[in-house]
């Protein structure tokens, strides 16, 4: 075997190699990960579903809303942050859910006041986020 064929081989192997290493599900990097269901049926399972993900939260408020039929730029946004994380947002577009607003204890990046929602329809999480107070000059997904 030439000089030539065994580079051209190893750098195929390396190549594959790669794609497989970043890759290994064959979906791609773009692929949203399945719908989850997360019951959020009491405040405790609320609260736990931040904490299963290192946020530590405070309930501060509650309000009933209804997830509009058709989205606006910014609510698209924000369906697209909950397309990656798996939750079913889109499903539940024109019905009634609960907005719970919580005040995160354990991260303030800046001095930011950083709060976190879950929006609930059904007793399962549709919607979550974790953004700073002054506007969502800092937003995250939670998971």
């Amino acid at each position: 075997m030439s000089r030539k064929t065994l580079i051209a081989l190893v750098s195929a192997a390396a190549a594959l190699a790669a794609v497989i290493f970043i890759f290994p599900d064959n979906k791609g990097s773009d692929s949203a990960p399945e719908t989850v269901s997360v019951d959020a049926s009491t405040a405790n399972q609320r609260i736990g579903y931040f904490a299963s993900h290192g946020w530590e939260v405070e309930e501060i408020a509650e309000k009933d809303i209804i997830v509009p039929s058709e989205f606006s730029q910014a609510y698209e946004d924000y369906a697209r942050i909950q397309d990656k994380q798996g939750l079913p947002l889109r499903k539940y577009a024109g019905k009634n859910a609960q907005l719970y607003v919580y005040e995160v204890k354990n991260y303030s990046p800046e001095s930011h006041k950083m709060l976190a929602e879950l929006l609930v329809c059904n007793d399962t999480a549709i919607a979550s986020m974790v953004y700073s107070d002054d506007g969502g000059s800092v937003r995250l997904a939670v998971g």
